[in-house]
């Protein structure tokens, strides 16, 4: 009973810790680098970050708090569903941690194009050029950073329908989740004229992740037995 007590314990940290993922993950997204960043015009994006500083170094400490948060959150599903398949699990911590690693890399670039911006020593073409390269680099290891997040997303959708006493939606809901991230990061690669076609679709994973961190902070008395079924 104590062990099953444990696992509550370490699903509702789980919980928590994916919402802060999902907040800080859409609040440097959308109120910080959309408002910002104006990937039509290097000059507007260049006074904006000069203007609002502090909201862009903002912007920096949320995505690396959701990055903290995400490696913990990763050794906790280990944690977690270890008993239903370890070498599953295990890829999906690798995956995620890859993940992690790849996002922290290009998350740094992001903080270079504002030290270009305030350094002033380079001529106004040169800093414009820099900072744009710096926050393509960024962009674009963001999504490859998510390839590797869906893997492991759609690995965690599989362990769900695997232990056979989990609710099934919540695995497809990840699953699902992880190949709207494949698509979109594929569009972004390969075909980024069309990338706006599939944003709408990122609806989804925001709609599947947030049930699953909502299912595991409030989990509540029906499904501790679930639980203690599945780490027995």
């Amino acid at each position: 009973m104590a062990q099953t007590t444990d696992y509550i314990k370490l699903s509702k940290i789980a919980g928590v810790l994916y919402l802060i993922i999902i907040i800080c993950g859409i609040s440097s997204e959308l109120f910080v680098r959309a408002p910002i960043i104006d990937y039509e015009s290097s000059v507007s994006t260049l006074k904006n970050i000069t203007t609002s500083l502090p909201l862009y170094h903002l912007g920096f400490v949320l995505d690396l708090v959701m990055l903290l948060s995400d490696v913990a959150l990763a050794v906790i599903f280990y944690k977690l569903f270890q008993p239903v398949n370890q070498l599953l699990s295990l890829n999906a911590l690798v995956y995620r941690v890859v993940h992690a690693i790849i996002v922290t890399i290009a998350l740094l670039f992001s903080y270079f194009a504002s030290v270009i911006v305030l350094n002033n020593a380079l001529p106004i073409t040169q800093t414009t050029y820099l900072m744009r390269l710096f926050l393509d680099i960024h962009s674009y290891g963001y999504d490859l950073g998510l390839i590797f997040f869906s893997v492991s997303n759609g690995i965690i959708g599989v362990l769900i329908l695997r232990s056979f006493n989990l609710p099934k939606i919540l695995g497809y809901g990840l699953i699902l989740a992880s190949l709207v991230y494949l698509a979109g990061s594929f569009i972004h690669f390969l075909f980024p004229a069309f990338l706006s076609f599939i944003e709408v679709a990122y609806l989804i994973p925001f709609i599947a992740e947030t049930s699953f961190a909502l299912w595991l902070l409030f989990l509540n008395e029906r499904y501790q037995k679930n639980f203690q079924t599945l780490n027995d």
